[in-house]
């Protein structure tokens, strides 16, 4: 990791094991950018950030990711204040963007099983993208309950709006909103955004419990099962939600949203006794360690067929 310039502007090269598909990496962030807040355009990833500074209170900043076209690596680029962060910023990246991930050993594992041979053949360097904030991977997976992953981005859209902060003279127009912190989600008037009731519910007492210091998401020194039980314990949370967020936010390589509608209906076709939960729970033990990326496997497969964002 390395890095230039000290105050206002930074650069940082976070290398990786090559494989990596940096394009699928892009385009799974592309379909699920949040409008205003986080953007994919002429193969770079950027958003505006805060991070906290070292007597609590939060700098404003704005980074842009792409891949370096020579170097097995991407190169972050931190404008403003956050910039005087940036090994900590590279760190929260690298888990992020997937960075730290044996890519040849899980494609080998995979590949045992003659359904993902040719799937890891097609795409060798699939990784698992993450989430700047397991907060917000928590609100986008909430929303996401049993609509597409567009109607998703139009409602989170319309709940920056309304509960998130526009910034001033902020240099990139598509990266001017700050998302919405728990205390200001939970609340937000959530009339008419275009959900049901119960699930509006579950989104604000979900916002109350980050709010309160309860549920420590983006504490990456909590313990993974802890959250995982305290998430699924709340209302309107179900086991997709927590395997989901496990996948991208708590970097569990083992996690298995296997209920997914996507994932069911590509194993079913391959074979129609995956329509039967058992005998589904039993083919994928011989994924293990890695079902989270067997998952992204299934949704690229998918994806590539369709020419759009798919499953998750």
């Amino acid at each position: 990791m390395s890095a230039v310039d000290k105050n206002r502007l930074v650069t940082l090269n976070l290398p990786f094991v090559e494989p990596y598909d940096w394009p699928r990496v892009l385009r799974f962030f592309a379909g699920r950018a949040t409008r205003g807040v986080e953007t994919v355009e002429a193969g770079a990833y950027r958003r505006a950030i805060e991070w906290p500074d070292d007597d609590g209170a939060l700098v404003a900043g704005t980074l842009s990711v792409t891949r370096h076209p020579k170097k097995a690596c991407l190169v972050v680029t931190l404008e403003g204040d956050v910039a005087r962060h940036g090994k900590a910023i590279g760190k929260h990246l690298a888990r992020m963007f997937d960075l730290l991930a044996d890519a040849p050993a899980i494609g080998q594992h995979l590949a045992r099983d003659p359904w993902f041979a040719p799937l890891v053949d097609a795409a060798p360097g699939l990784r698992v993208p993450g989430a700047w904030s397991g907060f917000e991977l928590v609100v986008r997976a909430i929303v996401g309950q049993q609509v597409s992953v567009k109607a998703a981005s139009t409602i989170i859209g319309r709940i920056v709006e309304r509960a998130g902060t526009q910034l001033t003279d902020h240099p990139h127009a598509d990266t001017a909103w700050r998302f919405p912190s728990p205390a200001a989600l939970a609340a937000a008037d959530m009339e008419k955004i275009g959900m049901p009731g119960k699930r509006v519910a579950a989104l604000q007492g979900f916002a109350r419990e980050v709010a309160s210091g309860a549920l420590p998401l983006d504490d990456s020194r909590a313990d993974r099962d802890a959250l995982r039980a305290a998430l699924l314990a709340m209302p309107g949370i179900g086991p997709w939600t927590v395997e989901y967020v496990a996948m991208r936010a708590l970097r569990d390589p083992d996690a298995w949203p296997g209920t997914d509608l996507i994932l069911m209906q590509s194993l079913a076709a391959r074979d129609p006794s995956m329509a039967k939960a058992a005998v589904l729970r039993a083919r994928a033990e011989a994924w293990r360690p890695y079902r989270a990326y067997a998952a992204l496997h299934l949704w690229n497969e998918i994806a590539d067929q369709a020419g759009t964002a798919r499953g998750g």
